[in-house]
């Protein structure tokens, strides 16, 4: 029987993207035959697109990006900044006010997806939460501009081979890789993604640049995409507007926007998507990212138009879906809300966060039958204390509102037990603890969620309450101030501070 050729074999083993098999088969060619290009060419593909990231998406930051001062204004105009939630955002004109719906520690609504950077802190206010929260093991963050997810890169591309790298960069003549064409884009993409080389990447892309005259919209592409990494945002907007000009795409649409956005910028970053849209205008992921600008800048309303759009042009757009969800769950549309999240079910997505989701709308939309049987699917998908955390606080609110409180003590405490640093959770076993007159463990529970949580006002508020009833007018001051700091409009807290004024005043 006629054996199958080994390159034919890997050929066909990265044609259907099984490339670790691909890999062992080009290594055993390059073993016998180290000078068989076309083996390398194929091996380096193969480790490329292994680790092959999407660069459209944006980077999560690190704490010391958020003290970058890149061209955006100290003091923006309210609605201009990603850097500070919207003026009238507590006023609760543009969507749910906090007390409805969970916010960020940047002050912004919880979405319905989790993206990367939106669990990063961002500027002003925001900032300084960030260094007054706790830093435990399970939040601390390194204060670097290198973020995780690189370092990660690096490392795997080291390990794929155990002898040591598959290419030793540091010998590359680059000028004569870079006037072959056909090899150069290989190796740049093998650079720049897998050995996470990005200096040695843009010495290629400008050999290759310089041979190509500067008319080859590829190679401007790429100097931008390395620029936009080595954080010379002025230098990579340059070689995407110059990439543009020879030859519209949407990510040169996409990256414009993220640079953008780091001068914090977003107008300006709405007004080049919709640029996008005009040459594109059937492109999903253009209008997804007008949505993401909206939704940062608190403009809900306008980012569930834009969600819905995506819908539109691709039906099966999983951050779309969640988005809408959890929108109409918070504007107390939970029938709503559960339609949605059964089409997700419907596409496969069953995770331990749609499980909840869907036994939290079943128990607003008066569905009780499915609500134990999602929640007991829901702990047996998590993979993560954190996931089980959240599921056990879910089934303690639950429990709340049948006023089981006992049940609810319990969920809260094994919520404590998977997430030592469950804020929420250290609030309502204050909460109950003040109810059932333990006041000295109330307390404690509620300057607890205050150190771990100083963006949310439900801590604050529910100590200046007691604080007032107990007649400590000083400490209730301050807790209530603190609240109103968090939520400007919340009608108790405001009513509680006139009292106090009021107070002070006539002493």
């Amino acid at each position: 029987m006629p054996q199958l050729d080994p390159l034919f074999q890997a050929i066909s083993y990265y044609r259907r993207r099984k490339f670790e098999q691909c890999v062992e088969v080009t290594t055993d060619l390059l073993d016998k035959n180290s000078n068989d290009q076309v083996a390398w060419l194929l091996k380096m593909r193969a480790l490329t697109e292994q680790l092959y990231v999407d660069e459209t998406e944006v980077a999560d930051d690190g704490l010391a990006d958020m003290l970058d001062e890149n061209a955006f204004h100290q003091a923006p105009m309210p609605g201009t900044s990603m850097r500070q939630p919207t003026a009238n955002a507590n006023a609760g004109m543009n969507g749910p006010s906090p007390a409805m719906r969970p916010v960020t520690m940047s002050g912004r609504p919880i979405t319905g997806m989790l993206r990367l950077n939106t669990q990063s802190t961002q500027g002003g206010k925001s900032m300084e939460n960030a260094l007054k929260t706790a830093r435990t093991a399970a939040t601390a963050r390194p204060v670097t501009t290198a973020t995780g997810r690189f370092v990660r890169l690096g490392t795997a591309s080291m390990l794929s081979t155990p002898d040591g790298p598959f290419i030793q960069v540091g010998r590359l003549n680059l000028s004569k890789y870079a006037q072959k064409q056909e090899i150069a884009r290989s190796l740049f993409e093998h650079l720049f993604h897998h050995a996470n080389d990005i200096r040695t990447a843009l010495q290629l892309a400008t050999y290759a640049n310089e041979i190509r005259q500067s008319q080859d919209w590829w190679w401007l592409l790429q100097l931008g995409k390395c620029y936009h990494r080595l954080d010379m945002y002025r230098d990579a907007e340059k070689h995407y507007l110059l990439a543009l000009n020879l030859q519209p795409t949407v990510d040169v649409y996409l990256y414009l926007a993220r640079v953008y956005l780091r001068f914090d910028q977003p107008l300006a970053s709405i007004k080049r998507l919709q640029d996008g849209l005009e040459k594109f205008p059937l492109e999903p992921f253009l209008v997804q990212a007008i949505a993401r600008i909206h939704e940062g800048l608190n403009e809900i309303p306008q980012s569930i138009e834009y969600y819905r759009q995506v819908l539109k042009l691709d039906n099966t757009n999983i951050e779309a879906i969640a988005c809408i969800a959890a929108n109409h769950f918070y504007n107390d549309q939970p029938e709503i809300a559960l339609k949605f999240y059964r089409r997700l079910l419907q596409m496969g997505v069953a995770t331990a966060a749609i499980f909840t989701n869907i036994a939290l709308s079943c128990f607003h939309a008066q569905q009780y039958d499915m609500i134990i049987a999602c929640f007991l699917k829901a702990l047996a998908c998590a993979s993560t204390d954190e996931e089980r955390a959240d599921i056990w606080y879910n089934i303690g609110e639950m429990a709340l509102y049948t006023t089981d409180i006992n049940l609810a003590i319990q969920c809260f405490r094994l919520a404590l037990v998977y997430n030592n640093d469950h804020a929420e959770a250290y609030n309502n076993l204050g909460l109950v603890e003040l109810q059932r007159e333990n006041s000295e463990i109330g307390h404690a529970y509620l300057q607890t969620a205050q150190s771990l949580a100083p963006h949310m006002f439900e801590p604050y508020f529910n100590y200046g309450k007691s604080m007032y009833q107990l007649g400590d007018l000083h400490h209730s001051f301050g807790a209530i101030k603190s609240s109103l700091d968090n939520y400007k409009n919340h009608s108790d807290s405001k009513q509680i501070y006139d009292e106090l004024q009021k107070m002070f005043s006539e002493l």
